[in-house]
């Protein structure tokens, strides 16, 4: 059975719902950036650059938008820039090396795209 077809109306609301469609937001919550610091570290050796929650949030990233590592670390870059951040995500050996350390755990469904991904700082996403 052949899905419907459907013709376009209001060609001012349908031009703008494919706008919409094709917009990216970012919110970077205070907290989060000042949990992406790494706060002192009390045992031997070089101390980390890193905090976890910044290891962990860029598998999160690549999860969603299916980046390489260099990309992503790209694209969380710019992210920064646009919005006047000022950090700067892990390089791509820092982020495979410690994340296997670092619990990264987060539940996706079997099938689909994920729509909405909200990072704060406890590190949860829904």
């Amino acid at each position: 059975m052949p899905r419907p077809r459907y013709k376009a109306t209001n060609w001012k609301q349908y031009n703008q719902s494919l706008i919409i469609r094709g917009s990216l937001t970012f919110w970077i919550d205070e907290e989060a950036i000042s949990g992406c610091v790494q706060s002192k570290q009390h045992k031997r050796g070089r101390p980390l650059r890193f905090s976890d929650l910044a290891i962990t949030t860029a598998p999160m990233v690549k999860r969603v938008f299916s980046m390489p590592l260099r990309a992503q670390q790209g694209f969380i870059d710019s992210i920064f820039r646009l919005d006047q951040v000022p950090l700067s995500c892990p390089h791509d050996t820092c982020i495979s090396r410690i994340a296997e350390q670092v619990e990264v755990s987060f539940a996706t469904k079997t099938r689909g795209v994920i729509q909405h991904l909200a990072i704060d700082a406890t590190a949860q996403s829904a």
